[in-house]
């Protein structure tokens, strides 16, 4: 039988027994594309829809945050210095040195981050150290929680987040067929959790140690940790919480004002000045907002109000409309987020994200449960938005480490036309508890 000719530079299928393959198409005059222009191709080939909202919500949030920080920054900012952008400038700069690191850790494989966490725990653990054992860490507003070296300063508890939550995913991985003994599980968690924490209480830095303790039951919940293990974890740190907000004067002092309401109109000049500034704000914001750059409280009312009282200048200027789509961003990183641990039977992979789930939307609910007066004033800033470089790139490279995870998803999980993913090998997947997998 004829084989009907086949036009040049179009693919055409070739039988080898019961294999077919497809030939690889080549230019006019036969020659085969470049491997350099396939290698580019490769770099940005189309990633998934959850790889795309993730990074999209976060630009759009770090973009977001510079503007206001301008906004909520200039009148201080030329008070002291006679530059209404000092802190615009800084915040954009580490902007430009947070999001491409970003975008580098998103091309890490989940393998690399897995091997190389003991020693970022390791790192994390002792620069925090040398911030509340040596000369190199000071205190600002009692808490001892940044480091010093020459004009360069950080707070090294923003890299013990993600050591944390790098590490709990680690020991998640390699004890995924022994969840259900605690032995296994609450010992090594326990002991790094307890370094880890132990060292920013020691700082005098109740709200990061908050976070923290957020992170990390939400990494061990969503690993899969039994719950009355977790329920072990909880009594404990309801029997210390008194005797660690009794050991600070200042901390105790700011959690009776709220408790009263900030009723005692003795306490007005000290205690209770943030947060009844920070609530008037919000409240003279009404629906629409009094305009972009139009707050009053900027003007030396408010405290911090381009940190951690930065949304109720969002609430003054933009209304409650502007306050409300912040919020629904952080909602859209959360089920983004929740999408790469359904998808995901990589038990590290799922612990991890989880992990960078509660710290960033728990450190979001925090500051604004601060501004909105339902929790004490605790010094904790608003994730992507508030002023401050350690946060704004730690943050930014957690969310680079999901995004590494998001990569994997086309590739880990074809997903067939009823919605089916295809399930991976037995060495990737992690245990069966109650006939679900972990």
């Amino acid at each position: 039988m004829a084989t009907p000719d086949i036009p040049a530079g179009t693919r055409s299928p070739r039988t080898t027994g019961s294999t077919t393959t497809t030939t690889t198409p080549q230019r006019a005059g036969g020659r085969r594309p470049n491997g350099a222009v396939v290698a580019v191709k490769n770099v940005f080939v189309a990633e998934s829809s959850t790889f795309y909202s993730i990074l999209g919500v976060t630009l759009f949030l770090v973009v977001f945050g510079v503007v206001m920080v301008l906004s909520s920054s200039s009148v201080e900012q030329y008070a002291k210095t006679h530059d209404f952008f000092g802190a615009f400038t800084r915040q954009g700069l580490y902007a430009i040195i947070g999001v491409p690191l970003m975008l580098v850790a998103s091309r890490i494989p989940t393998g690399v981050w897995r091997k190389y966490s003991r020693w970022v725990i390791v790192l994390g653990l002792i620069v925090q150290a040398a911030v509340v054992l040596t000369p190199l860490g000071y205190s600002i507003q009692g808490n001892r929680n940044w480091i010093k070296l020459g004009g360069f300063t950080a707070q090294p508890s923003e890299i013990l987040k993600l050591a944390l939550v790098l590490g709990i995913g680690t020991i998640i991985y390699q004890k995924r067929n022994k969840l259900d003994q605690w032995k296994q599980i609450l010992p090594p968690i326990g002991l790094v959790t307890a370094g880890s924490i132990g060292l920013v209480l020691f700082g005098g830095d109740q709200g990061t140690a908050m976070v923290m303790m957020i992170l990390v039951f939400g990494a061990m919940f969503v690993g899969g940790v039994r719950l009355r293990h977790l329920g072990i974890g909880v009594g404990a740190i309801l029997v210390l919480l008194p005797f660690i907000t009794m050991a600070s004067s200042s901390r105790s002092s700011r959690i009776s004002a709220w408790l009263s309401g900030c009723t005692d109109t003795s306490q007005y000049q000290d205690l209770c000045w943030q947060p009844v500034h920070g609530m008037w704000a919000l409240a003279s914001g009404g629906v629409f907002g009094v305009g972009l750059g139009n707050s009053k409280a900027k003007w030396s009312w408010l405290p911090e109000a381009d940190n951690d009282y930065i949304f109720a200048i969002i609430g003054e200027e933009l209304g409650l409309i502007g306050a409300v789509v912040v919020l629904a961003l952080f909602v859209v990183l959360a089920v983004s987020m929740v999408r790469i641990i359904r998808l995901s039977d990589d038990p590290f992979v799922r612990t991890v994200t989880g992990g960078v789930l509660a710290w960033i939307i728990g450190q979001a609910l925090v500051n604004i449960g601060v501004v909105l007066g339902l929790l004490p004033v605790l010094g904790v800033p608003l994730p992507l938005i508030s002023a401050g470089g350690s946060a704004l790139i730690m943050t930014l490279v957690a969310i680079g480490v999901v995004l590494s995870f998001a990569r994997d998803l086309p590739s880990r999980h074809t997903l067939a036309a009823g919605g089916t993913a295809r399930r991976l090998p037995d060495a990737h997947r992690g245990p069966l508890v109650d006939g679900r997998l972990r």
